[in-house]
């Protein structure tokens, strides 16, 4: 039986997934607003809220591939995108205050996020060698720390950066996802 984890890292997999994610998102938020419950709606929103600010901070500090990213939110933890992320869906989730669709989400992201970081971090390895290696002596992969963080650090932000990994499109995204949640929460059809 081939393991869960195999089953993530499978490139054919991973490759399918690719080409049909944008459809899988717009299937997983049909699911969600089929559940919604108009009580969890604000609690929802803040932690997806938060999410989404992290997962910004981060574009807009990041320098993919081409600098050991130590500022900013990757000053807490190696891995803040993925957090941020986790943090965004799961608060869109929380929205239908079904524990079964919940539970799901983290099971399913859970895999997702553990797989693509094993993988990542073995690719910066490779890129960054030693000064790596220091980076994740100093800092947690998930849990945030203080270990290296830099106040003067902490606003190191980049619009560059911020347009370069594409936040602006992904806040307009978002913004259009919550305009969906709040509208298929709140307004009702006349009759």
């Amino acid at each position: 039986m081939i393991s869960i984890n195999e089953l993530f890292n499978n490139r054919k997999i991973r490759k399918l997934f690719l080409k049909i994610r944008y459809p899988l998102f717009a299937a997983a938020l049909l699911l969600v607003l089929t559940q919604l419950d108009p009580r969890w709606f604000l609690p929802g929103l803040v932690v997806s809220v938060l999410g989404e600010l992290l997962q910004v901070w981060c574009f807009a500090t990041i320098k993919t591939q081409k600098k050991l990213t130590q500022e900013g939110p990757y000053m807490f933890m190696r891995n803040p995108m993925y957090i941020g992320r986790f943090l965004l869906l799961f608060g869109m989730v929380m929205m239908t205050a079904n524990p079964w669709i919940l539970g799901g989400f983290v099971l399913l992201y859970y895999f997702y996020m553990t797989n693509r970081v094993r993988r990542e971090e073995a690719k910066l390895q490779q890129i960054f060698g030693a000064d790596y290696e220091a980076y994740c002596r100093r800092v947690n992969r998930y849990l945030p720390g203080l270990a290296a963080f830099r106040p003067e650090k902490l606003t190191a932000v980049s619009w560059e950066s911020f347009y370069q990994n594409n936040a602006h499109l992904n806040m307009l995204m978002i913004l259009g996802c919550y305009g969906i949640l709040f509208i298929a929460t709140f307004v009702r059809p006349l009759g």
